[in-house]
């Protein structure tokens, strides 16, 4: 069932790199299980830019067009067999995966290392940046009206920052280091405050994100060109980064307390040097987030409850035919988060 819907939609393509086009695309329909949702707000993630720039990240590769776009928010518009038609007109944040639910790691409830995995926006699984998209009814989480359209397409990076703080075990007291003050690097020194870390201190080479950072909930910024993270004797219980730089990351993990945890979040060289010795002898713990799994009720909480701040972050509206422009906003300093809205 659904409400009175177009024939088609608008939708903006990667064709290759830094190749954009404007196609009408016939719409999707709402299979067994589906819901169709109208894409109200896609936030533009450091992946969408790789692919836009580089056609690829790791083992990643656009090899044929692309429509780009995973953090996203909407209005279910119709619904599969076997969903309540109630939904219809419910406004959701969409959880941009499709497990199998059936391979090992499914089973263990670690879908999101899925072998199967679809993506949104991971090649060859298309994105938002279109009219409308489809997705299982269980991955369309309902919002309250008190999240607006850009904090519920946002919910997908504060998932990550909440899959990070969740690895690296940061409960009340807890002291991080979070190296990188771009998006992630921002919401994750939210995220640890709402946690419960009573420090976060924030590394970045560019002050004016340092000095953002103060207002989103960092104790204390440094500058790692003036200040060795490695031996300025933090002593932290988490280290989180957010850079992808390889000498952020080393000396990073030297600034973690014995038997305390690494987390690599950002997108960086494929092979790094480690600082294995300390990680031997202090038994720290290093690991890697890989998107996420049953985040967006704590992500919802956290939004809702005011402890985390997603509208603020918002410094840049597109339209479609302003992709590109949307997919280069990172080269301004002042820019932290850009948001694509599909029908205007």
């Amino acid at each position: 069932m659904s409400q009175n819907l177009p024939d088609s939609m608008r939708t903006s393509v990667l064709e290759g790199a830094k190749t954009l086009t404007i196609e009408d695309r016939p719409l999707p329909q709402a299979g067994p299980g589906d819901v169709l949702v109208r894409v109200a707000a896609v936030g533009v993630c450091g992946s969408d830019v790789h692919y836009f720039r580089h056609g690829r990240i790791g083992d990643f590769v656009v090899d044929g067009p692309l429509v780009l776009g995973h953090e996203l928010s909407g209005v279910i518009a119709a619904v599969g067999a076997g969903v309540d038609e109630a939904r219809i007109g419910q406004r959701v944040a969409i959880e941009p995966q499709k497990p199998c639910h059936r391979c090992r790691e499914c089973l263990a409830g670690h879908y999101n290392l899925c072998p199967n995995m679809e993506f949104y926006a991971t090649p060859p699984i298309d994105g938002a940046f279109t009219g409308y998209v489809t997705i299982e009814s269980a991955f369309a989480h309902a919002v309250p009206d008190s999240i607006s359209d850009e904090a519920a397409a946002l919910l997908e990076p504060l998932s990550v920052a909440i899959t990070t703080m969740r690895k690296a075990h940061v409960v009340p007291g807890s002291r991080v280091l979070i190296a990188g003050a771009g998006p992630i690097g921002i919401i994750c020194a939210q995220t640890a405050r709402a946690f419960g870390a009573s420090e976060v201190i924030v590394s970045d080479l560019v002050p004016e994100r340092r000095e953002r950072a103060l207002g989103y909930g960092a104790t204390q910024v440094v500058d790692p060109a003036e200040v060795d993270v490695a031996t300025a004797g933090f002593d932290v219980d988490a280290f989180v980064d957010a850079s992808g730089a390889p000498r952020a990351v080393f000396a990073g993990i030297q600034a973690v307390r014995p038997a305390g945890y690494a987390v690599l979040v950002g997108l960086g060289n494929s092979e790094m040097t480690l600082p294995v010795e300390h990680i031997q002898n202090k038994e720290v713990w290093v690991t890697g987030i890989f998107r996420y799994t049953d985040t967006w009720p704590a992500g919802i909480h956290l939004v809702e409850s005011g402890q985390v701040d997603l509208d603020s972050l918002v410094t840049g509206r597109f339209d479609l035919d302003h992709v590109e422009e949307a997919l280069e906003s990172d080269l301004d300093p002042a820019s932290l988060k850009s948001i694509v809205y599909p029908h205007q």
